[in-house]
């Protein structure tokens, strides 16, 4: 049995004092043990949290009553570590930023896609078949047929749909993104751009990957997640990839037999945009890191540098 339970949530709702909420939200967090990250913002709240078994449910029921949230969907999986270092509450101008004002999912918002019909609708032809999220995520797994943005940011998405969309001649989009959250902000953008028919997949590709069958499966690959597990698969397993402790980029074999790998250090896709002192530093914390493993400790330099 999993030792620890993960919740990963957000909801875009009015927060008048986003200031206090995120002290108090703090506060619970702490006393629940909690590690992850939660941001808050005038928009909403944002969060990957994980606690020890049993807890998990008392701590998403006590940030909802708090923030005053009287619905959420939380996506929920299982470790048998702690995928996180460190707690971090964060306030933010945006709970996921798109820098598009017009872009605003507590007015204006795409149509959700149950992942049982997802299938049905990405099968469709005259669907333009969007991924939100980053490079090094799709470079891991995707949907069959995907457009990939090739964004490094999700701020990007609004310029690549201004250059690559148009909305007189892409009637239908349907796009998805890890648990729905950039999908919310990016259908807002499109309708406010005038693009007719926004589709998204509810709850995002972890929510298609829990409650579609493998045999009935269109993604191909893995599901990058921010922590420790890297990935996850069918069922929300965790899947066997690394990441690159320099840039966070998934390691392919490819990748680990240049020779600007060094474990621990760079990959080919960072080690030349850093300087002598990172790569320095990376080695030392490396080094520190091997050392607590060897003593059964956990070593508090970041083997991954938590995201959202």
């Amino acid at each position: 049995m999993h030792t620890h339970e993960i919740a990963a949530f957000y909801k875009f709702q009015r927060i008048a004092d986003p200031v206090d909420l995120r002290d108090r939200l703090h506060a619970i967090c702490e006393k629940a043990g909690a590690r992850g990250i939660l941001l808050v913002a005038k928009e909403g709240i944002n969060g990957t949290l994980a606690v020890e078994r049993g807890g998990i449910a008392n701590l998403v029921e006590n940030i909802c009553r708090e923030a005053g949230i009287t619905e959420l969907t939380p996506r929920f999986s299982f470790d048998d570590e702690m995928p996180f270092l460190r707690l971090k509450v964060r306030l933010k101008k945006e709970i996921v930023t798109i820098s598009a004002p017009e872009a605003d999912p507590t007015a204006l918002v795409g149509t959700y896609v149950a992942p049982q019909d997802w299938n049905a609708l990405i099968s469709d032809p005259d669907v333009v078949l969007l991924d939100t999220r980053n490079d090094y995520e799709v470079k891991i797994g995707t949907f069959k047929g995907a457009i990939d943005p090739e964004t490094r940011s999700f701020s990007e998405f609004p310029r690549y749909v201004q250059t690559h969309l148009d909305p007189t001649k892409h009637k239908k989009v349907a796009m998805f993104c890890t648990g729905g959250i950039r999908c919310e902000k990016a259908s807002s953008y499109m309708l406010a751009h005038g693009f007719e028919e926004v589709f998204h997949l509810q709850g995002g590709i972890l929510n298609y990957l829990e409650k579609v069958p493998p045999e009935e499966s269109l993604w191909e690959g893995g599901c990058f997640v921010f922590d420790r597990r890297v990935a996850v698969g069918s069922g929300l397993e965790p899947l066997d990839l690394d990441l690159c402790y320099g840039c966070r980029t998934p390691l392919t074999d490819e990748d680990r037999l240049s020779e600007e790998f060094e474990e621990g250090v760079s990959c080919p896709h960072c080690a030349s945009l850093m300087t002598p002192a990172q790569k320095a530093s990376s080695r030392e914390r490396h080094r520190q890191t091997l050392l607590a493993e060897a003593r059964g400790e956990n070593h508090l330099g970041p083997r991954f540098r938590e995201g959202a």
